[in-house]
């Protein structure tokens, strides 16, 4: 069984234009459609030049609660309600209702029509009346014979189809109940029927029976009812008793789970009762039963309502017939087909059961659904199943299991064999044959369990076998399923070279023809990073092939690794000879170009690389990434002409892997290993162009970029190479001005900064770019300080470069108090302004609070600094006078100070409020 996501054999979808919302409907045949609607039922054509147009309308008695159409006799029947009553009526001769008002015949079954009236009903329609003592709950048509079976309670009636001859060219269609089966303790919610096959389905509970004709069991039939042999043990006839009392104080007791195949199925208790209702006894066609199914469910016990999801839904009788089974004139005859085999299909809201029911009976398949189903439908080869959201498909074993029946001979050992005499036969049919050899093949490795080791190799050999059989005819037949071939030469194992050597390169006639289905399979193996490189000479049949078939794939299947053998002197006059106005030249352009690389032709390269601009040769790139980048065997390799741009025109490199990462083509893992492995570094050196890289990741701000992360990665890198004075091993794409210019994440750099690093002379120009990186990046708005803190050991503050980082980094953790101290002590020309530009708003205190009281405290300590102290002195209580009121200005001046120095700014103060 195969769960097909997606995918449906259908050709079409048509929609039906009802009038009102449709209450019941149901097919009818192969050509038309009937939908049920209030009391009125319309009759759409749904074949031929009138698609889905309506066909006729017929007013129904009431409203249709069950509809059912039969193949055999041409008739619809319905189970119709009003006023609160139930009745069944058969509509026969629809197709002469041409026109809503058109006379209408009713009649009841088995009335007799006298000759004078044999000429209005073959040209009117006819309604049969069929009363039944119960009302109808359920009804099925048999595929086979066309007899009507109805379900009421407790009990099944079978109406035969008969023929009432009027004349020798005139007979009309008639019905005649013929037998009610009595079955007891279940009211049917489905029933199927077909050929004295009986499936009745309840709730909880499903049963199938054999109507039998033996002539030996005659006398056993009469026209009195006759109970079947269905033995209760009497333990569980003690418990139906106890169930009874029990149930009479309130008490609900619930059967266990059960599933009877064959003759078991008779131990279920459940008793089948035969009455025959014919006028004679030579027209009495079943006279016993056999018992081939019975299965039970338990309910949910912890509800006294039977909830919707255990209850069963969707029964059906699936015939198949012998495929020889045809009329005295040669055409198929619904009534003269032979059943070959039977399969039976119930399903649970949840999980739905298939049973072979003929010769044998046994569980085929078990399908579980993903969803909550509400309909099923079984078909020879597909189960076709609705669920709440969607329409799902499987497939069934039904084709596979009734081709062994007819052909016993056709084993395991012998699918192949079946399929080999068919091998050369390029036609419809040999695909159908070929399908049911390969499903024969499955449906045996299903049951694997019980092979043995040697037999399941074999089988498996059998299985690819038919794959590649199954293969060749999709890649060599015009068919609209072409794509098929695909998956069938992927099942197959065989390789791409082995493909390629059976195809008929040229016909007889010299002209080169190539089916949809292999240029299909080929153009998607060379998609995909096979393991596999074609010969030069099966690399430059492949060319011949799509330039022939599919000119406009060429540029791409020549970036295939496994093309990499192809003469690129082939490859260039192919290329040459494609006319680009209809589709993308720019490819063509990067394919000459990399074709001329190879041949060593670097004019004709340089000529290709400037005949588009930088943006269009990046568009090209992303279309067609193998033309940098390919893999094998799971690793990466830049190609060769990825490391030429890397020499030539990096930042066109960088921006094409740039866009093929923002167009989803390649991961951020995969990128940073393409630009180790291009540049021959290992996986703990990281070379510049990767850098180059990061850097204009951040400028693009790709959305699917983890900001932290590219911070982390630049600000660790730009610290170890500062760290270990390590220089670029190429010259950066962008400096960085370049970066505060385009990218939001790189602010402008603090101007305490440059003072800080214009005081250490002795610094080296070979990494100042990375220094200005790394403090722009700090002094960004979006970068995390925290996630750095840990690699800033690496960095000594001994030197200019390490000291303006670390102060950096705990200036914007807020750390001001510790920064000062750290000016003072190393770089006293850059205290004032760093509190110019840091202490501001709610760190304006600082000034008095912690600048002042240092700078007077390393004043009174003298020393070489001294004059710089001094000069920082008077800047801060120069902003001091301004800040503070007279008293507060008074009481943050040291003691000991002298009263001349700090006499012009408490002047100030005092006169600052009288100029305001």
């Amino acid at each position: 069984m195969v769960h097909l996501y997606n995918l449906h054999p259908f050709g079409s979808q048509q929609v039906v234009p009802c009038k009102q919302e449709p209450e019941q409907f149901c097919g009818g045949g192969r050509d038309a459609l009937f939908v049920a609607a209030g009391c009125k039922v319309e009759a759409f054509a749904v074949s031929g030049q009138e698609l889905c147009q309506p066909r006729c309308a017929f007013s129904t008695l009431g409203r249709v609660l069950r509809l059912a159409y039969s193949e055999a006799g041409d008739y619809l029947v319905a189970i119709e309600e009003k006023n609160k009553a139930t009745f069944l009526r058969a509509y026969v001769n629809w197709r002469s209702k041409r026109t809503e008002n058109s006379r209408v015949c009713i009649r009841m079954i088995g009335h007799n029509v006298e000759a004078p009236f044999s000429e209005t009903f073959r040209d009117q329609m006819s309604i049969i009346e069929m009363p039944l003592s119960e009302p109808p709950l359920c009804i099925s048509c048999c595929p086979v014979k066309g007899d009507l079976l109805v379900g009421c309670t407790n009990k099944l009636v079978l109406f035969s189809l008969t023929y009432q001859i009027i004349n020798e060219e005139f007979s009309i269609l008639d019905f005649e109940r013929s037998l009610i089966i009595h079955i007891d303790n279940i009211t049917p919610t489905e029933i199927s029927f077909c050929t004295g096959y009986v499936a009745v389905m309840s709730d909880l509970e499903v049963l199938v029976l054999k109507l039998e004709s033996d002539p030996k069991n005659r006398g056993s039939v009469n026209h009195h009812p006759h109970k079947t042999n269905s033995p209760m043990k009497p333990a569980e006839e003690g418990i139906s008793n106890e169930t009874s009392h029990l149930e009479s104080d309130d008490f609900v007791m619930c059967q266990k789970p059960m599933e009877l195949l064959g003759e078991k199925s008779k131990q279920s208790g459940v008793s089948v009762t035969l009455e025959s209702t014919g006028l004679t006894d030579e027209k009495i066609k079943y006279f016993h039963v056999q018992h081939l199914l019975y299965r039970r469910f338990a309910p949910d016990i912890s509800s006294y309502v039977l909830p919707d999801d255990i209850k069963l839904h969707s029964l059906q009788l699936l015939p198949i017939y012998h495929t020889g089974s045809l009329s005295s004139n040669g055409k198929n005859s619904s009534q003269e087909k032979e059943l070959l085999s039977l399969f039976c299909f119930y399903s649970l809201p949840h999980v739905g059961y298939l049973y072979m029911v003929v010769k044998s009976v046994e569980l085929m398949s078990i399908y579980q659904y993903p969803e909550k189903s509400q309909q099923a439908v079984l078909t020879p080869q597909f189960l076709h199943v609705i669920t709440s959201n969607n329409l799902q498909c499987f497939t069934v074993r039904c084709s596979a299991a009734a081709a062994r029946e007819e052909d016993p001979y056709v084993d395991t050992t012998l699918k192949v064999d079946y399929s080999n005499s068919y091998k050369t036969v390029k036609t419809q049919s040999c695909i159908h044959l070929l399908s049911e050899a390969h499903l024969l093949v499955r449906a045996a490795l299903m049951d694997a369990h019980q092979l043995e080791p040697g037999e399941k190799a074999e089988l498996l050999e059998a299985f690819k076998e038919s794959c590649g059989h199954l293969g060749d005819c999709y890649s060599r037949l015009d068919t609209q399923h072409a794509h098929l071939a695909l998956p069938y030469y992927k099942m197959s194992g065989l390789s791409m070279a082995e493909v390629l050597a059976q195809v008929d390169w040229a016909a007889e006639d010299g002209s080169q023809k190539y089916e949809r289905g292999l240029i299909f399979y080929i153009n998607h193996s060379l998609h995909e990073n096979l393991d596999e490189d074609l010969s030069e000479e099966l690399a430059a049949k492949v060319v011949q092939m799509f330039h022939v078939a599919e000119p406009k794939q060429l540029p791409y299947i020549l970036c295939s690794p496994s093309m990499k053998n192809i003469n690129p002197l082939t490859a260039m006059n192919y290329l040459r000879k494609l006319d680009t106005s209809g589709f993308s030249s720019i490819l063509v352009t990067l394919a000459k170009a990399a074709m001329a690389l190879k041949i060593g032709d670097l004019e004709t390269h340089r000529k290709e690389m400037k005949s588009h601009s930088e943006m269009k040769l990046v568009c090209g790139f992303i279309l067609e990434p193998r033309l940098l980048i390919q893999q094998q065997k799971g690793q990466i390799f830049p190609t060769e002409l990825a490391v030429h741009l890397k020499e030539t025109q990096p930042g066109l490199l960088v921006a094409s892997i740039l866009g093929l990462q923002k167009n989803n083509k390649m991961g951020i893992e995969e990128a940073d290993s393409f630009f180790k492995v291009l540049c021959g570094k290992d996986e703990d050196m990281i070379p510049q162009l990767l850098v180059d890289f990061w850097e204009a990741q951040l400028v693009a701000c790709l959305p699917d970029v983890v900001l932290q992360e590219l911070f982390f990665k630049l600000t660790s890198h730009y610290i170890w190479r500062l760290s270990k004075g390590q220089p670029p091993d190429s010259t950066p794409l962008r400096t960085s001005e370049d970066l505060i210019n385009a990218c939001s994440h790189y602010g402008l750099i603090y101007p305490w900064v440059n003072i800080l690093i214009s005081y250490d002379s002795s610094a080296d120009k070979n990494y100042t770019e990375d220094l200005s990186k790394l403090q722009s990046l700090i002094c960004g708005p979006s970068f995390d300080i925290a996630s750095i803190i840990p690699f800033l050991e690496l960095l000594s503050e001994d030197t200019a470069a390490g000291l303006s980082v670390h102060v950096l980094c705990r200036t914007r953790l807020k750390e001001y108090e510790q920064c000062i101290d750290t000016l003072l002590e190393r770089c006293p020309e850059a205290v004032i302004p760093y509190a110019n530009h840091e202490l501001k708003e709610e760190n304006r205190t600082l000034w008095w609070k912690k600048l002042l009281p240092e700078l007077c405290q390393r004043i009174k300590c003298g020393g070489e600094k001294y004059q710089l102290y001094l000069s920082s002195l008077k800047e801060t209580l120069s902003v001091v006078a301004v800040e503070l009121e007279l008293r507060d200005f008074l009481n943050v001046l040291p003691e000991d100070g002298t009263a001349a120095f700090f006499l012009p700014y408490l002047l100030y103060c005092c006169r600052k409020k009288s100029l305001t």
